[in-house]
């Protein structure tokens, strides 16, 4: 039986790598490309929900799918865990799954990952990230990811330190955790965590250079996984083995 997925935002950069990996995946097959400004109902009769929308279409989305049975795959930006939590109680009494992918590439989950794995040895955490200039939301998900799992990872050492924090150019606190967002002309996406202690400091780096090659093996993993989960799942870290769960 051959899994249906409507994808939504399908003729979008990201909707189109999306769409060029299902069609490669044994089992699925897009019955249906969506732009951000269709009708939702259009997605009734799907078996999967594929969002690469924006951050103020994305819920909608997710909604409309959930109140159909249907579970979702998101991969539009701009989710962080306060947002999550507003439709975790849809999810939860539909019974259905939804699944929130920050960032498709392995390379950027492991570099979030390492960074939470080393911040409670060090008192200061700040994520500096980059992206074109076509990006409409900021932070970036990834960021709020990262900044999120940097929090939980230091739960029982308190927050991290950053000092004043009220000024402006200090970037955007998220989960404590201070955030700069470059967007210019010339970079694709790239995010750098840098902690910090006494006389010394420690910095990982994730650089994406070809979007297409990048997200193809996260994709890879997460279609056929959003097709059964069940429940509220985030990240790429929750379907490899890499010690960090949601």
């Amino acid at each position: 039986m051959t899994t249906q997925v409507a994808l939504v935002g399908g003729t979008g950069k990201l909707g189109s790598i999306i769409h060029a990996v299902i069609d490669g995946l044994e089992g699925f097959e897009v019955s249906r490309v969506l732009t951000s400004s269709s009708d939702l109902a259009e997605i009734d009769g799907a078996d999967l929900v594929v969002d690469a929308t924006t951050p103020q279409v994305s819920i909608d989305v997710v909604r409309a799918a959930v109140e159909r049975g249907i579970n979702v795959l998101v991969a539009t930006s701009g989710w962080s865990a306060e947002r999550i939590a507003l439709v975790r109680p849809l999810v939860d009494d539909a019974g259905n799954g939804v699944v929130f992918i920050p960032n498709f590439s392995l390379g950027s989950v492991l570099g979030s990952a390492l960074a939470a794995a080393a911040a409670p040895f060090f008192p200061s955490a700040e994520i500096v990230e980059a992206h074109h200039e076509r990006k409409v939301d900021s932070p970036s998900g990834t960021a709020v990811r990262t900044a999120e799992l940097i929090a939980a990872a230091r739960a029982d050492r308190g927050p991290v330190s950053a000092p004043h924090a009220d000024q402006r150019a200090r970037g955007q606190q998220v989960a404590t955790v201070p955030v700069h967002s470059l967007r210019r002309p010339g970079v694709i996406a790239k995010q750098e965590v840098v902690l910090s202690g006494p006389g010394e400091s420690l910095s990982f780096v994730h650089d994406t250079v070809e979007p297409a090659l990048a997200y193809a093996p996260g994709i890879r993993l997460a279609v056929p996984y959003a097709a059964q989960a069940t429940g509220v799942v985030i990240g790429l870290e929750s379907m490899i083995d890499i010690g960090i769960r949601s």
